[in-house]
């Protein structure tokens, strides 16, 4: 790929409200994650790699729609694992690509159980700045929006569900999306089978 068809892919994600940095060059991690949130959206498989067949996808696609739109909000699709930040204003959602729970069983604290991400209308009701321990692991810049549930920034955030239920978010991303996700925040969590 050229050099001026990666600032034309980077212009055209931005411009249909894919978190990548416009300020980068060459293939960086934003520009990863926002092709990978392109694939996903479109149907396509989730390789993160800018080609010439991507780019002409970009080229004719659509700006996502979300579930809702009047006020500022959080929508998290599990079954496309991305996630969109709706500022009540009709601008273009932010989308982020995402790794949620993976569904296996995972055992912490002697207790086992599986690792899922709970669907439903949920509040943004506690924030922690940078990293925070876990019993499960690193979180950076968490925002909990059910009991140990949060979303956070993750160095691993493969193109499936791979987490013990968290939301993982790219690390470049992470503390900027936790300025925008403010206490009180509603955060919608849907798929297929939940959808509001």
């Amino acid at each position: 790929m050229s050099d001026a068809e990666i600032s034309e892919a980077r212009r055209l994600l931005d411009q249909l409200g894919y978190w990548v940095s416009l300020e980068a060059t060459g293939n960086d991690i934003s520009l990863h994650h926002a092709i990978t949130a392109l694939q996903k959206i479109e149907g396509r498989e989730r390789t993160g790699v800018l080609t010439r067949e991507e780019l002409e996808v970009l080229r004719s696609a659509r700006m996502p729609q979300p579930l809702e739109s009047e006020y500022p909000h959080l929508e998290i699709d599990l079954d496309r694992q991305v996630l969109l930040v709706i500022d009540g204003m009709e601008a273009a959602p932010r989308i982020l690509s995402i790794s949620s729970g993976s569904g296996k069983l995972f055992t912490e604290g002697g207790w086992t159980r599986r690792a899922i991400t709970p669907t439903g209308r949920f509040e943004v009701h506690r924030k922690i700045k940078g990293w925070r321990k876990s019993p499960l692991g690193l979180l950076y810049y968490p925002n909990y929006i059910y009991a140990g549930i949060a979303i956070h920034g993750n160095p691993s955030v493969p193109p499936y569900p791979a987490s013990h239920g968290c939301i993982r978010i790219p690390m470049f991303a992470a503390e900027e999306f936790s300025a925008i996700a403010k206490i009180g925040m509603v955060v919608i969590v849907y798929d297929g089978s939940s959808l509001p």
